[in-house]
């Protein structure tokens, strides 16, 4: 199969190494299956995107885009038999609009790389997800990334005004480039195609282009507040306190000491873990305004019971505690498999969840620690397990799907920002209606009727878990 694919696109970058194709057939989520893949392709533009779709299409070959591989739900793993199609090489920043504060990307810019190349130019673009170092535009537009920010200025979705993508079924044969959206501030002509390809994870079509909304830089470096907890379940009664008295930080996160404890001994930042829990806020509001918004924050947490609470003013402090949050997730891997959970709840039902994650750890017996954007009630436990203990990885498994259900329960979600992927397609069902998913499988069947693109993820196959 791969000898015929060769011959069809004999310019671009095959790859069939079976070391390279296993480093590229899966994401982060080592807890999701992944097949395997016949090859992979590099590709270098749009061009040679749709000639690979083209390709696979002419020979039932399902295409798998990837990017920088650090998505946490399985969503860019190979399937049996599939190609991956590798956009990291496709990292180009096309244009950046300063007048217009728009930029053009192509998918495998990396998120960092994005802002820095803005700021340049006195602008901003506000989605960071704690992958930001390393994931990928196209990625975070896959999975409708959020991050720290978010509560604040909002999701990758509010940012993509337009984008390109390779796609087949009504608009052509397989493999034609067609493009969706506006550069305008506003526009309104048609069905919003754009968000629907956002949040897809490559479902719809392999997005190769992408137009984004920016904003003016900030003038100044954000005030930090920062309030230490000795529970996890008081730290969530001050983020539902936070939302009660209408304050609305730029970040707040939460950070509990087994997490605060894992990337110190990685990292070294001079961190103190001894409080159970801590809540990370950032108040960008200028001037006076700005810091009685700080002092009303601090104060919150104090009400809610906050061992402490105080305003850092210490710029380097600062950045140490935001950086222990972004390396959270990888700290806690480096101690054993991690199965990463992402439910997002009502702000207001923020110290319920919190405490059905405790139940849920010991009625299990893992061990579970918890990061989270606990300003949008976006939490994310990360439950670990010792490596090769089958009958610990059917506890984590019982505690995961029990936490879905508690936050299905909630009003919650089964994923604010991760996706679906391989992780939560059952989490998925049983939170929407009958009638919803219906829509949404006639919504892939209609746009892609080969199946070729990313098949069994998101709607997936009924018939699969």
């Amino acid at each position: 199969m791969t000898g015929s694919l060769a011959t069809d696109l004999p310019d671009l970058d095959l790859i069939v190494d079976p070391d390279v194709l296993d480093s590229l057939s899966h994401d982060d989520a080592e807890w999701a299956p992944a097949g395997r893949p016949v090859g992979a392709v590099r590709a270098r533009s749009t061009e040679e995107v749709s000639a690979v779709v083209a390709a696979c299409a002419a020979r039932g070959i399902p295409v798998i885009a990837r990017g920088a591989g650090t998505g946490l739900s399985g969503g860019a793993n190979a399937v049996d038999g599939s190609l991956i199609l590798d956009l990291t090489r496709m990292n180009k920043i096309l244009e950046i609009d300063s007048d217009n504060m728009i930029a053009v990307v192509q998918p495998g810019v990396v998120n960092d790389d994005l802002k820095a190349a803005v700021a340049a130019h006195g602008l901003w673009y506000p989605p960071d997800p704690a992958s930001a170092p390393w994931s990928t535009i196209g990625g975070n537009v896959a999975t409708n990334a959020g991050g720290l920010c978010c509560l604040k200025y909002g999701v990758t979705r509010d940012y993509v005004l337009g984008l390109q993508a390779v796609v087949g079924g009504p608009a052509g044969a397989y493999g034609t480039a067609v493009r969706l959206g506006h550069r305008t501030t506003k526009g309104v002509a048609g069905y919003d195609l754009v968000s629907l390809f956002v949040g897809a994870e490559g479902t719809l079509g392999i997005v190769t282009e992408v137009t984004l909304r920016l904003r003016p830089a900030r003038a100044a470096a954000p005030r930090t507040v920062v309030g230490a907890f000795d529970s996890i379940v008081a730290a969530g009664d001050a983020v539902a306190a936070t939302t009660r008295m209408g304050l609305l930080p730029t970040a707040l996160e939460l950070l509990d000491r087994a997490c605060l404890q894992a990337v110190e001994e990685w990292k070294h930042l001079g961190l103190s873990a001894t409080a159970e829990a801590l809540l990370l806020a950032q108040i960008d509001t200028p001037g006076e305004s700005g810091q009685s918004e700080a002092d009303a924050l601090a104060q919150v947490f104090r009400d809610a019971g906050a061992q402490w609470a105080e305003q850092s003013t210490d710029e380097f402090e600062a950045e140490a505690l935001f950086a222990a949050r972004r390396l959270a997730y990888p700290a806690m891997e480096r101690l054993g498999p991690v199965l990463t959970e992402d439910v997002c709840v009502p702000r207001s039902a923020v110290p319920t969840m919190l405490a059905s994650i405790e139940e849920s750890a010991a009625r299990h017996g893992v061990a579970i620690a918890t990061i989270a954007h606990a300003g949008d009630g976006n939490l994310h436990p990360l439950i670990r397990t010792p490596v090769g203990d089958e009958v610990a990885r059917e506890a984590a498994q019982a505690a995961f799907e029990e936490i879905l259900a508690a936050a299905i329960g909630l009003g919650g979600t089964v994923t604010g920002e991760h996706g679906v992927g391989l992780l939560k397609r059952r989490g998925m069902r049983q939170e929407l209606e009958g009638p919803a998913l219906a829509m949404m499988q006639a919504v892939k069947q209609t746009l892609d009727p080969q199946n070729l693109f990313n098949p069994g993820k998101v709607v997936g196959d009924p018939d699969l878990p």
